[in-house]
């Protein structure tokens, strides 16, 4: 399991979002690039970099950030929130993002999305469900940043993509985003069993090296995490594991061209 780094970014900073809620947000001081370059520094060969004002308002407002954390080549880099058309997707690929994640487009058109990934193939597209348990333990889907509830389950929003077609699964438990409470293994341990031939990735809850190689058991290939990894709450030694090695050459020569 690859663990992948978060850079959140609201207003041009970089942010944590608490349980999703735009009103109960953490802003840290680090810039975006010096992050990138401390996880890099770590051996990070992936950054999960989210625009949380394009994931509510629908259009990519932190654009330029991003074009500048793509353009030093150092990591592969994903990328989401209001990417909703294709003209956005062509723009990101062209300035040099490895992967576009779309979100709520993949819940609301799917038919649309399905398209896009015929265009640029599997391995450039990642869906992403952000998910909150109901009542009776089913995940039902969110969208439009968190803020927008839907009736479909993770399990039907997956199914509707021919499965040829799909690769990589982001699924972020709402509940635990921001919060460092644990990973919500048991919805993992489901979505691999649900569908064993994806790449799933998860995100929300990671607090220490334990919940990484607890989620690395349940056959997910991925796992996206901010906030512990902000406040350092895991050691390098740690993380190691976890990362591609920071001293092997190829990854000299990233962080030398920086």
């Amino acid at each position: 399991m690859l663990l992948i780094p978060a850079i959140d970014l609201r207003q041009g900073r970089c942010v944590r979002l608490f349980q999703g809620d735009f009103g109960a947000e953490t802003r840290y001081e680090h810039e975006p690039h010096e992050l990138l370059l401390r996880y890099r520094g770590l051996g990070a060969s992936w950054l999960h970099v989210v625009d949380l004002d394009g994931a509510k308002d629908g259009a990519l407002a932190n654009r330029s950030i991003i074009v500048a954390l793509a353009s030093q080549r150092a990591v592969r880099i994903q990328v989401g929130g209001g990417v909703r058309s294709a003209a956005t997707i062509d723009d990101l690929l062209q300035q040099g993002v490895s992967r576009v994640v779309i979100g709520s487009t993949a819940a609301e058109q799917p038919d649309e999305v399905t398209q896009w990934l015929v265009r640029y193939g599997p391995d450039r597209i990642c869906l992403a469900f952000d998910v909150r348990l109901d009542d009776t333990g089913v995940p039902r889907v969110r969208t439009r940043g968190w803020t927008e509830s839907t009736a479909i389950s993770l399990w039907d929003a997956v199914a509707r993509f021919p499965p040829d077609r799909i690769k990589h699964i982001l699924c972020t438990d709402i509940e635990r985003d921001g919060a460092l409470t644990g990973p919500n293994i048991e919805l993992y341990r489901q979505a691999q069993s649900r569908f064993p031939n994806l790449a799933w990735q998860a995100s929300g809850g990671i607090r220490d090296a334990a919940d990484l190689t607890a989620l690395a058991r349940t056959g997910v290939t991925g796992a996206v995490s901010g906030k512990a990894l902000l406040e350092e709450r895991i050691t390098s030694e740690e993380l190691r594991p976890f990362l591609h090695d920071a001293s092997s050459p190829a990854s000299m020569s990233a962080t030398a061209k920086l």
